[in-house]
C-alpha cells in the first residue's frame, strides 16, 4: 500500500509540473523585474571601441550583465556600474551603464517637446561608489537632441543639479554620504523644468527645445586620462530603486 501511494504521488507531481514547463524566473534574476523597463534601452560599458553594448526590448526584459547591470545583492533594486576604462559612445569620453528613454514599447527613441504637454521622471537612487582622483558620477538626466540639459551629479560629497554646461548650477547638499537613498524628480512643462529633491523644489530651468528624453543609471565622469588605476576595479556605481515616467 505504501509503495502504491508513493507511485501515485509521483505521478500526480509529474502531471502538475511537466518537464516541458520552464521554471518561472525569480524576481531577482533581471533588472526588468525590479523596474518597469518597457520603454527603455540600456547602454553598457562593454563592447568594441566606439560601439558599446546596447540592449533594447524585447531582449531587455530578460537581460542582466554582472556586474554592470544587474539586480543588487539584496534584491531591492538595480545596480548600474561603469568603470573608468569602459567602452564609450562616439560622442563621449566617459563610459556609462545607463538607461535611455524609449517609446512605443521600446521600439522607438523617445523624443518630446518641453513646450507641449507635461513630462515627468521620478526616481529613487543611491550613489554607491565613485571613481578615484575624479570622483564624479551622474545618476539621472534630461537630454535634448544635442546635449544634456540638466542632471543630478555627485562630486565627492557635493550633490549638484546642473544647467547645460554649468555643472554647479544648484548645490543640493555638500554632505552626501554614499549609499544614501534619495528621491529626485524632473517635471517639464510650458518651457520650464522643475527639479525636485526629496519632494522639495530645488530649481526651475527655462528650456524650450524639442527632441528631449530622460536617462538614468551610472554615467561615470572619469576615464583613464584623469583617474587611476585604469582598470575595471575603479568605477562609479549607482543603485536604482524606483524609475517612473509619465507623459500627459
Amino acid at each position: 500500500m505504501t509503495a502504491l501511494l508513493a507511485t501515485t504521488a509521483t505521478l500526480a507531481a509529474s502531471l502538475l509540473t511537466p518537464a516541458s514547463v520552464a521554471t518561472a524566473a525569480a524576481p531577482c534574476d533581471y533588472p526588468a523585474q525590479q523596474l518597469n523597463l518597457t520603454n527603455w534601452k540600456v547602454t553598457l560599458p562593454t563592447g568594441s571601441s566606439g560601439s558599446p553594448t546596447e540592449i533594447k526590448q524585447p531582449q531587455l526584459a530578460t537581460y542582466s550583465s554582472n556586474p554592470w547591470f544587474k539586480v543588487n545583492s539584496a534584491c531591492t533594486g538595480v545596480q548600474f556600474r561603469s568603470p573608468v576604462n569602459g567602452v564609450t559612445t562616439p560622442n563621449s569620453s566617459y563610459a556609462r551603464s545607463e538607461l535611455r528613454e524609449m517609446a512605443s514599447n521600446g521600439t522607438k527613441n523617445a523624443s518630446w517637446s518641453a513646450t507641449s504637454g507635461t513630462h515627468t521622471l521620478t526616481f529613487r537612487l543611491a550613489f554607491n561608489k565613485l571613481p578615484k582622483d575624479k570622483p564624479h558620477v551622474v545618476g539621472a538626466q534630461i537630454h535634448d537632441g544635442d546635449d544634456d540639459v540638466t542632471v543630478f551629479r555627485l562630486e565627492g560629497s557635493n550633490l549638484y543639479i546642473t544647467k547645460g554646461n554649468t555643472t554647479h548650477h544648484k548645490l543640493i547638499t555638500s554632505n552626501y554620504k554614499l549609499h544614501t537613498v534619495f528621491e529626485g524628480k524632473f517635471v517639464v512643462s510650458g518651457g520650464k523644468i522643475k527639479v525636485y529633491y526629496n519632494g522639495t523644489l530645488q530649481t526651475t530651468i527655462s528650456h524650450t527645445a524639442s527632441g528631449n528624453y530622460f536617462k538614468a543609471g551610472a554615467y561615470t565622469q572619469a576615464n583613464c586620462g584623469n583617474s587611476s588605476p585604469c582598470s575595471s576595479s575603479n568605477y562609479g556605481q549607482v543603485s536604482m530603486y524606483k524609475l517612473l515616467v509619465n507623459h500627459s
